[in-house]
């Protein structure tokens, strides 16, 4: 049974002890060694493929370059055999937070992996990279990795669900930080007081504001998250050198809710597995057939409907308007009413554009489909006929889908909406989508083969076949893996994808 833990301000005359605050809740719940159910470990090794396949595609770009770089010029540290980096060689290791760090970058540049949205949004996914890394420095097996994540991912969707940060403009990764601890300290099999300290500090350093999110939308998008999970792994660190960590860090009178969330008149019920209950929150996420925010991809698969059906819809001059009637979230984070110049900008860049609904339905409109490179190119984004229907669209926050966005009810949840095309002349054409196709509750929804028809696609570029084929027999494999083997869960580059990367150098 869950236990739904009441979270709020105290003074600090009234001595809050630490087996009441949720970072103790948080760190129990970590060190719990329940069992991981069948269905868990299965979606598990989805993610993990998910992952490596989005990493995978973005290899050469140029963040995901520059933080390899940064990564690779720092060396092993001395009391563990080091982390694998995404593309490079399995014997070419670095630092375990560091790994995370670049790893993290990789699966986060293209906006294209997992997902849950509640009270909070979400890329749960990205607790797999500082969890590997860690495992594969300890020389942790694939049972100890698997047990560690379904801790990542329970610990931070239970957060989402009860705590919302993006309300106060904190970035979500704020989230984060605190999961990813955990699920080291649940790879490590930590005490409860080691991990306790290890999230307040997590927390405490990966809290900042959405302005990464915001306007001009930059490169560090892709790298906070990252940011996150480095910090998780340090704090874990330093944790387990006993140092301490501000306390209590969300209920104090100058903590994270007094200050950073809702006040301190603020209270939020939390939900945590109860003590042996399983960890099964990742089964409740979903994750990405197209290569864009969330709330976009149900709009991508009606628009790529209504394209094909009617193509007439394609011509800029066949239409007077399109509404997008939709949630709050969509209307006002990707959509006309988060008042942006830059969502209807054709120069913007990629991580704009990517935020920007009006845009990505214009596009899958036109073309039919979504391309994680094709669709967001500068001449693509440029085609004046692109830009002519674009600047047509318009959002428009409809309390129903406002509702079903943030229903518990996993079967009436929904992240799509209704269009209202006006045509040029004078006719109507209506149609709604409530969630993805891939969604569960989708049309196709993802299973196993999906996601490892997602890793071919993204992979074959740059992986050679045999490559593809070892990795996806390992993640396939994970809760049975030797420590050797985890070492090896890597995906390496052909010889020469990585040389044609950019390099640039720093300080290190």
């Amino acid at each position: 049974m869950t236990i739904t833990h009441h979270v709020r301000v105290h003074r600090s005359d009234e001595n809050l002890a630490r087996e009441g605050q949720l970072a103790w809740h948080i760190a129990e719940v970590a060190a719990d060694p329940v069992a991981v159910e069948p269905e868990v470990v299965d979606m598990i090794i989805n993610r993990v493929i998910d992952n490596a396949a989005v990493a995978a595609a973005s290899l050469t770009r140029r963040p995901v370059s520059a933080a390899r770089q940064q990564a690779l010029d720092h060396a092993v540290s001395v009391s563990g055999a080091g982390s694998t980096v995404f593309g490079c060689a399995n014997e070419r290791r670095t630092s375990p937070e560091w790994a995370a760090w670049a790893n993290g970058v990789a699966v986060r540049e293209l906006d294209y992996h997992d997902t849950f949205l509640a009270a909070e949004y979400s890329h749960p996914g990205d607790n797999i990279p500082p969890i590997l890394a860690v495992a594969q420095h300890v020389g942790a097996d694939g049972a100890a990795v698997v047990r560690a994540l379904a801790t990542g991912y329970e610990i931070q969707m239970d957060l989402v669900r009860a705590i919302s940060l993006h309300k106060h403009k904190i970035d979500h990764v704020a989230h984060l930080g605190p999961s990813a601890a955990a699920g080291i300290g649940t790879l490590l099999g930590l005490s409860v007081e080691t991990i306790y300290q290890a999230v307040g500090q997590a927390l405490h350093t990966t809290t900042a504001t959405r302005q990464s999110r915001k306007g001009e939308i930059s490169t560090w998008k892709a790298h906070a998250p990252a940011f996150a999970g480095k910090m998780a792994v340090e704090a874990v660190d330093r944790a387990m050198r006993g140092e301490t960590s501000p306390s209590p860090i969300y209920e104090g009178e100058d903590g994270v809710i007094a200050w950073l969330l809702d006040g301190k008149d603020a209270a939020y019920e939390v939900p945590l597995p109860a003590p042996g209950e399983s960890k099964r929150a990742i089964l409740d996420s979903y994750t990405k057939e197209h290569s864009a925010e969330y709330q976009a991809q149900a709009w991508i698969d009606l628009a790529r409907k209504l394209g094909t059906e009617r193509p007439e819809l394609r011509d800029p001059a066949n239409i007077a308007s399109i509404v997008l009637h939709t949630s709050h979230h969509t209307h006002y984070v990707i959509g006309s009413g988060a008042n942006d110049p830059q969502k209807y900008d054709p120069q913007a860049s990629r991580e704009t554009l990517d935020h920007s609904i009006p845009y990505i339905f214009a596009v899958a409109l036109q073309d039919g489909a979504w391309h994680h490179v094709d669709s967001y190119l500068p001449e693509r984004a440029a085609r004046p006929d692109t830009v002519e229907l674009w600047r047509k669209i318009t959002t428009a926050e409809d309390a129903e889908w406002t509702r079903r966005y943030h229903s518990e009810d996993p079967d009436e949840k929904a992240f799509g909406g209704r269009v209202e095309i006006v045509m040029a002349d004078g006719s109507t054409v209506v149609d709604e989508i409530a969630v993805a196709d891939a969604h569960p509750l989708g049309a196709r929804p993802f299973a196993r083969e999906d996601y490892v028809r997602k890793f071919r696609l993204l992979a074959e570029p740059v992986l050679a076949p045999e490559e593809i084929e070892r990795f996806l027999d390992l993640a396939q494999r994970l809760p049975e893996l030797s420590a050797d083997e985890v070492g090896q869960l890597n995906i390496v580059a052909r010889i020469g994808v990585l040389a044609s990367a950019p390099a640039p150098k720093g300080l290190f």
